[in-house]
């Protein structure tokens, strides 16, 4: 008995010193480091509102509101569920990636040809062919905020009807919350959707309060 606690000894040791610098050390290092340097994207890049978070820079929110900007596709509500949901077998568990069909399955073709319906209805000046693609697209997160400046651009017409602000000034709001690309070379122009639909709602409150 006393060799196999010998021999047990020196594992167990090891098990418990790495299960101590690798399960609590090192993520507790990780944590504090993170949020002395970049503590706004180590708590998730929230965007507050009067101290009420109202979603993040990097996660897309689905707007149904016809005086906000529409979003792509998004995946934001892939965790949320109702009892019917569950019963009638629709939720398919904890996952924010896109759905990831062939172009030939037959639920993609229809959800899009749902949402060109859809946006055709919201956006009547525009044609069906000058649709941008990323509008009727997931990321490959699914859970994208941004969309191409055309994508904005295309829009702009029927918000600034809805809305009652010029185009000119959605434009400025749509250029103000516009990211180029990283060291003008990687990746491609951006526009955030959740902060161009946060200043439209603040304009808005003040286009109210003016009157």
């Amino acid at each position: 008995m006393s060799k196999f606690l010998q021999g047990i000894k020196k594992p167990f040791l090891v098990t418990l010193a790495l299960l101590l610098i690798c399960g609590l050390a090192y993520p507790l290092l990780l944590t504090g480091i993170s949020q002395v340097i970049f503590p706004k994207q180590a708590n998730g890049s929230l965007i507050t509102v009067d101290g009420k978070a109202v979603g993040s820079v990097l996660v897309g929110q689905d707007f149904t509101d016809a005086r906000f900007m529409k979003c792509r596709p998004s995946a934001v509500n892939y965790n949320t569920y109702t009892q019917e949901d569950k019963e009638n077998e629709k939720y398919t568990g904890i996952g924010s990636g896109s759905k990831n069909y062939a172009p030939t399955n037959p639920e993609l073709s229809k959800r899009v040809q749902e949402d060109i319906a859809e946006f055709l209805k919201e956006n009547p000046s525009v044609k069906k062919e000058d649709i941008p693609t990323d509008l009727l697209t997931a990321s490959g997160s699914g859970l994208d905020p941004h969309i191409s400046p055309k994508s904005a651009e295309v829009q702009i017409p029927a918000l600034a009807k809805a809305t009652g602000l010029s185009e000119d000034r959605l434009k400025e709001i749509v250029n103000e919350n516009s990211q180029g690309k990283w060291l003008g070379i990687f990746g491609e122009d951006t526009v955030n959707v959740l902060k161009v639909n946060l200043q439209i709602a603040k304009d808005l409150n003040l286009a109210e309060d003016a009157d």
